[in-house]
Parts: structure tokens; sequence; C-alpha cells
């Protein structure tokens, strides 16, 4: 196998598209597209977000919500992070998004969106990499197989891709974790 070196870059596959929700300072619900993020560790996740309205918003309140967009809604997630809420204070309703207050933080769910962690801030490092401290997921019951646990048949979430920018459907499964790898002892 040749190899070719790029440098730096963000490439790890796959990049989930996070969308981050919070409230303003006037309990107005706000939305961005975070594509840095992920877990590290059993009840924390951290988002890379720079400076935005939304991090001001996570700064005043303590919470923030991060809904995994899903391919029904790619377009709408796209449109959050390419619009800002200090240019464009409806751009939740444009972009067809309603939300309900969380019943575990000061921070709205994306009622479209089928998956959500429900966080508080735990800690920020370096500025911009926000930790939070998941204290609920919740789950539309569309996405939930007959056992009730989360089925990727029925739940389409969207990668980011960081080369060509694209989104992409998550695909089929083709193993079993914890299970497939014991053929090799």
């Amino acid at each position: 196998m040749s190899r070719k070196n790029f440098g730096v870059k963000t490439y790890l596959y796959p990049q989930p598209v996070l969308i981050i929700g919070t409230y303003d300072e006037n309990g107005k619900p706000n939305a961005m597209n975070a594509a840095w993020g992920g877990i590290v560790g059993s009840n924390e996740i951290i988002v890379d977000l720079g400076s935005h309205k939304t991090t001001d918003n996570i700064l005043k309140t303590k919470a923030f919500t991060i809904s995994i967009a899903d391919v029904e809604h790619t377009v709408a997630s796209d449109y959050v992070g390419v619009v800002s809420a200090n240019k464009e204070p409806d751009k939740l309703q444009k972009a067809g998004f309603t939300t309900t207050k969380s019943e575990f933080v000061n921070a709205p769910v994306i009622n479209e969106l089928p998956l959500v962690l429900e966080c508080e801030l735990k800690e920020v490092i370096g500025g911009n990499k926000f930790i939070g401290e998941i204290k609920n997921v919740s789950a539309d019951e569309g996405i939930l197989n007959d056992e009730g646990e989360i089925d990727l048949t029925k739940f389409r979430p969207i990668t980011y891709d960081p080369v060509h920018h694209g989104y992409y459907a998550l695909g089929e499964k083709v193993g079993n974790a914890f299970k497939d790898g014991l053929q090799l002892k």
C-alpha cells in the first residue's frame, strides 16, 4: 500500500453534523451547525465552536443541546450553519425548525431532529472548546425499533466530508462490534 501525506487536516471520518441549540439572554432559541465535536467520556461531549452568538448564549445560560442532523433535514441543518443569528434573528423559523424547552437543561430541543443530547456546560478549554455534561438523551419514537432502541435503518444521520465539503448519509451495517474480532482469537 502506498500512502500520501496531507499535513495537518481535519480528516476524521465519519464527522458528525451537530446542531447546537441555545437560548439567548431573552429566552429566544438559536441553533448553529458544528462539525468539530464528539464524545469524550461516558457522560461528556466536546464541541469546538469559535466565537458565535451560540457561544455567547452558552456562556450566559451554561447549557446547550446537541441534535444530530439527518438526511431529511440536511438543507435546514446547513442553513443554521451558514447564517448568523446576529444577522438573521429568525433563522430557526426560516430553517423550518421549531423548539421545545428541554426538561433537563436550560436549552431548546429542535423538534424536527430526532436525536438530541441535552447538556450542561462543564468547562471551556482554550476559549472555544466547550465540554458539556450530558444530562439526558432523547429520541423521537419514529427512529426506535420494537425494543425501544435507536435503529439506524430508521434514523439516517449525516456525516460531513471535510475534503469535498459534502454531506453523506451513513451506510449499511458491515459488522458486529465486540463480536466479529473474536474470530481471530
